[in-house]
């Protein structure tokens, strides 16, 4: 899986460069997107299909939130303790680092709300969390622990990387990182604004 994963970003960075012309990079993020929602059509099919999995779901009742607490504490405590070493405030580094993954909306809310700069670093760092996501996952699943495997996906591991951890997994553990993917996402818009005004 890892070595189709790097294959596939090794090729797009080839056909990007000597290939694909400029005037159809335009069209790329509507192709993404396209494929993104076909991608999850499938998976919430092979969801919908665990039956099984959805009782088990429900007989661990309040639980499974504990998943995405402890991935937003590891995240958030993740990026101030590098932060402290790049020599960054509290404030801008926890709040980079409650992105969870989620580069696109990360970033453009700490660009408005404190300043250009540090949505750039948001958006850089939540974009690599996001591809070393992709290369960690099957590897975190294979030798760590497939719960442990929700982990570095963060927030996206209710769309973009959900299909990884499926296949890395089981059912059971994609329901659980959907569940994380949804709780994380609804806390970036209220965990980045308050963060940085730390």
């Amino acid at each position: 899986m890892t070595g189709i994963i790097l294959a596939s970003v090794g090729v797009g960075v080839a056909l990007g460069y000597w290939v694909i012309p400029d005037a159809l990079v335009g069209y790329l993020d509507t192709m993404t997107s396209v494929a993104l929602f076909i991608l999850l059509f499938t998976v919430g099919v092979e969801l919908g299909q665990q039956k099984e999995t959805w009782a088990k779901l429900m007989k661990m009742g309040w639980r499974v939130i504990l998943v995405p607490i402890l991935v937003a504490i590891g995240s958030v405590a993740g990026a101030v303790v590098v932060g402290y070493f790049m020599g960054m405030p509290l404030n801008e580094s926890s709040a980079i680092g409650a992105g969870f993954g989620w580069y696109s909306l990360s970033g453009v809310l700490l660009a408005k709300i404190y300043s250009v700069e540090l949505g750039a670093l948001a958006f850089v760092t939540n974009v690599a969390r996001e591809l070393m996501a992709f290369l960690l996952i099957p590897l975190v699943a294979k030798y760590v622990g497939q719960y442990s495997a929700i982990a570095p996906g963060g927030a996206t591991t209710m769309d973009t990387t959900l299909p990884v951890i499926s296949k890395s997994t089981n059912s059971d553990i994609a329901v659980v990182a959907f569940i994380n993917g949804s709780v994380l996402t609804a806390l970036v818009p209220m965990l980045v604004p308050m963060l940085i005004k730390l």
